[in-house]
């Protein structure tokens, strides 16, 4: 144990005890939020080719500026034409399952991302999903 004080740890301790401005009780509560960089983007009415090129440049451009979130509205896929065609589903939205897809099997693009999940209700819902980009 130190038993010798220098000079200046005195006088720090001594401007610190007659120091009237109060000290920021760091327990509560920030009053300050961390802001997010967030965009969003709608897809609607884009064929899946322009989708998949837009959604990878989308994704490379949103990493090298910092952005950590992408909202990424494909829609639900009930007014496509996929309803004319006897041979798909009317439950399955072109966009909404196929970007996913494509993102998750593109390593290039998945070293940048954190993590991709559905959107809650107010950003989309169903019609809609996230992804989390890792910091660049």
């Amino acid at each position: 144990m130190i038993t010798k004080i220098s000079k200046k740890d005195k006088k720090d301790w001594e401007d610190f005890l007659t120091n009237k401005d109060s000290l920021t009780n760091k327990d509560l509560p920030s009053s300050k939020k961390r802001i997010e960089k967030t965009k969003n983007f709608d897809f609607h009415g884009f064929s899946l080719d322009e989708a998949n090129k837009t959604i990878n440049k989308l994704i490379k451009d949103s990493y090298k500026n910092g952005v950590r979130k992408l909202v990424v509205v494909t829609g639900k896929g009930i007014h496509s034409d996929n309803e004319k065609n006897p041979y798909t589903s009317r439950d399955f939205g072109i966009l909404k399952h196929s970007m996913p897809e494509y993102i998750k099997k593109d390593p290039e693009l998945m070293k940048l991302i954190y993590e991709i999940k559905e959107a809650d209700i107010k950003d989309g819902g169903s019609g809609a999903f996230y992804i989390f980009l890792k910091k660049n």
